[in-house]
């Protein structure tokens, strides 16, 4: 084997020229500083360019900040309107975005922090918006959930699953992220879940985005929360907890219809009941499918196992409305590629509300990705609008190129036979 060396300025990232073009094009650089601010005069980099250089990071595979010194640098200093800083000043800046937390005291005696940001929460609606992802005036479903996020932090506490972390909660339209809200690792997803939901609401609402259907699971079946939903939704589908009374009910009803459900098959019914001893009837849609083991249920004394759907929706089907809360399966994917591809899993700070800004921060950088990733699949084939970043950062962003000055010009130039060129079309 015979090795030839070169001394051209060569580098691997040239499809984070493309990036970095769409980042401006877009008027990301104007709206961000007009939700953060500016910075002093004297300083070299603002908050426009340290986001930019988190996401660049994300996008050429990066996992922490350090890369941008020990092995992204000399290829950012070749990307376009990329204005390279530390990882000392991407981090300091991130530091001085964070908010004080609150710190609540359970009944039980339990402590529970919560980190709000409404600044970085509107920014990044904002940029939805201007990205045309979502448009006013028009009627979206809204979903929310939390997960829990394991990490070794200062401040991070032991969850119900026995290790430290933080609990954010996130409200989702589509695959696009919303509204972040972060807690710790102990808290009780239910506390004060109803103020977080009037925030988000309120958020939307005053961007004229209209919410028709709200879908939650059962972190969500309180009081609070199912009064608060039905007052900024037309419609809403909580997965509702097992309480005596309502066993009883099921347990009486003898009329259930047999539905097909994806691979199974389904014995369905509706009940109208009032919870938690309050005003308002809703109705609960149950459904029950034979166990599996045979095992019989010593409450209900057969071997079915049932689940129960609360909902405002007085004219769907029972299959429909079960298949309509199924569907939010597909939002947890969200989660997962928040810690597998945009760094939830490697949360920097270690502080609550330090990570809170790392977070909405990286769900921008998912929201911007998707608003790219359907662009480009649209120009050239090599692309396609479901890839996860690893793929897409195999498919397109590595790629060899140079800056070539002719004369008055400068040439980008890539090393590849694939289209790139009918993305300036």
């Amino acid at each position: 084997m015979k090795i030839t060396l070169s001394s051209d300025n060569i580098k691997s990232f040239g499809g984070l020229n493309f990036i970095s073009a769409e980042f401006d094009n877009s008027g990301l650089p104007a709206l961000i500083t007009k939700h953060l601010g500016q910075r002093a005069a004297q300083a070299q980099f603002s908050f426009s360019d340290a986001i930019k250089n988190m996401w660049s990071i994300i996008f050429a595979g990066g996992d922490c900040a350090e890369d941008i010194c020990t092995n992204l640098r000399e290829e950012f200093l070749q990307v376009e309107n990329l204005k390279v800083c530390s990882a000392d000043t991407l981090l300091r800046l991130q530091k001085s975005l964070s908010l004080g937390k609150e710190v609540h005291i359970g009944k039980s005696g339990s402590v529970n922090d919560i980190s709000r940001h409404a600044t970085l929460n509107a920014l990044n609606l904002d940029m939805l918006l201007q990205l045309k992802t979502l448009t006013p005036n028009r009627s979206y479903d809204l979903d929310f959930d939390h997960q829990f996020v394991p990490c070794e932090k200062y401040d991070s506490r032991k969850g119900y699953k026995m290790e430290k972390g933080d609990f954010p909660g996130v409200a989702s339209i589509g695959r696009d992220i919303v509204y972040i809200e972060n807690r710790n690792g102990n808290s009780n997803v239910k506390f004060k879940q109803a103020d977080t939901l009037k925030d988000v609401y309120s958020m939307l609402r005053d961007k004229r985005i209209k919410i028709d259907r709200s879908r939650m699971d059962c972190g969500s079946f309180t009081k609070e929360v199912m009064e608060t939903v039905e007052d900024n939704s037309q419609r809403f589908y909580i997965r509702a907890q097992r309480c005596s009374e309502l066993s009883n009910m099921v347990k009486d009803m003898k009329e259930w219809e047999t539905v097909r459900i994806e691979l199974f098959d389904v014995e369905v019914c509706s009940i109208d009941y009032t919870p938690f001893g309050g005003e308002r009837t809703y109705r609960y849609v149950v459904g029950r499918q034979r166990n599996g083991t045979g095992q019989t249920d010593a409450f209900f004394g057969d071997d079915f196992t049932y689940r129960a759907i609360a909902t405002n929706d007085r004219t769907s089907t029972d299959r429909e409305i079960i298949e309509y809360y199924n569907r939010r399966g597909a939002t947890e994917k969200i989660f997962d590629e928040m810690n597998n591809d945009f760094g939830w899993k490697n949360l920097p700070f270690s502080f609550l509300e330090q990570n809170t800004v790392y977070m909405i921060l990286t769900a921008m950088c998912r929201n911007f990705y998707l608003v790219i990733l359907k662009k480009i699949a649209e120009k050239v084939s090599f692309v396609k609008p479901n890839f996860r970043i690893k793929k897409f950062i195999f498919r397109f962003v590595t790629v060899p190129f140079k800056w070539i000055k002719r004369g008055r010009q400068k040439i980008f130039k890539l090393f590849t036979d694939k289209p790139y060129h009918l993305l300036l079309t």
